[in-house]
């Protein structure tokens, strides 16, 4: 290629600048989501100290992702999608990791373990964040396709609240506590007490979780959207 050719592409380059590949570095964020779903998951599994930092690292990453996609947005002249929708995928996507590092770190602080439903709601965010995935990948090939994942990630939230709310049912089912009180037992009084205290705590973290979903319905809503605008 001779140097008048070489100047020309460059010329047109600076006139008509390339759109910026979006379909792939929004594919980028939803893979570390899904990685990140999945040290979260092993969190819940085992408790492992060693997984909660990955949640972190990984989180972290997704923050550089998240600013790094930003800046291409605001710099793009042109973009395969309307520019909202791709902000709102950056920064939907982003948050579902938020939610998983900041679950972690309030169990860390409220000094408690996973329990069974914790895993239970940390799967389905992994399957939620799955279902972005696939949808996401599909958007540059087959778009219509995609709306099947949007759907999928949604019901994952949907099923997420249904955990939730049988987790509050069964953390106040305050039998075992009153029969505590009506003992007379020494010592009786501050047991309860106690337990009043973890109930509360367990509460906080599956009320965080049940916010995370509505993160996942957000961005499975954005899919849906962004679908509807290009097939």
């Amino acid at each position: 290629m001779s140097s008048s050719d070489t100047g020309v592409i460059r010329l047109i380059d600076r006139v008509f600048p390339r759109m910026p590949d979006f379909y792939s570095l929004i594919s980028e964020q939803c893979d570390l989501s899904v990685e990140t779903m999945e040290a979260f998951v092993k969190y819940m599994e085992t408790g492992d100290t060693a997984e909660a930092d990955r949640v972190r690292a990984l989180e972290k990453q997704g923050d550089e992702l998240k600013a790094r996609n930003s800046e291409i947005l605001e710099r793009a002249f042109a973009t395969p999608m309307d520019r909202e929708d791709i902000h709102r995928a950056i920064v939907n996507i982003d948050h579902i990791m938020n939610y998983a590092k900041t679950t972690v770190r309030e169990m860390e602080v409220l000094d408690l373990q996973p329990d069974r439903y914790t895993l239970e709601m940390a799967v389905l965010f992994k399957e939620g964040a799955e279902s972005l995935r696939k949808g996401y990948h599909k958007l540059s090939s087959n778009p219509s396709d995609a709306d099947i994942d949007a759907h999928a990630a949604r019901k994952a939230e949907r099923t997420i609240e249904k955990v939730y709310r049988r987790a509050l049912a069964d953390l106040f089912d305050v039998h075992e506590l009153v029969q505590k009180l009506e003992s007379h037992e020494p010592g009786a009084e501050s047991r309860a007490m106690l337990s009043v205290i973890d109930i509360f705590k367990h509460r906080e973290i599956y009320r965080h979780l049940s916010n995370g979903a509505d993160r996942l319905a957000r961005a499975g809503e954005n899919l849906h959207d962004i679908v509807v605008k290009i097939s």
